[in-house]
């Protein structure tokens, strides 16, 4: 997902898309442990990516609402 159309995106749904993507990455863990095989890596590390996407534009939405410019 490009961060420009996540910024589009409210700090609700961001957070709500975090959630996803977390409890995604947890469960395709779980499989890989037990053994069964994911998808694809990549579908992993993209997952990841976009976790840290949305994370970073949730942290620079928090910083400049504390310093009173949001």
């Amino acid at each position: 997902m490009k961060a420009a159309k996540l910024r589009e995106q409210t700090t609700e749904e961001l957070t709500q898309a975090a959630r996803d993507l977390a409890n995604g990455i947890a469960s395709l863990k779980i499989k890989r442990g037990i053994g069964e095989k994911p998808a694809s890596a990549r579908g992993i590390r993209n997952m990841r990516r976009d976790l840290a996407r949305i994370k970073t534009i949730l942290s620079e939405r928090r910083r400049r609402e504390a310093s009173g410019n949001g």
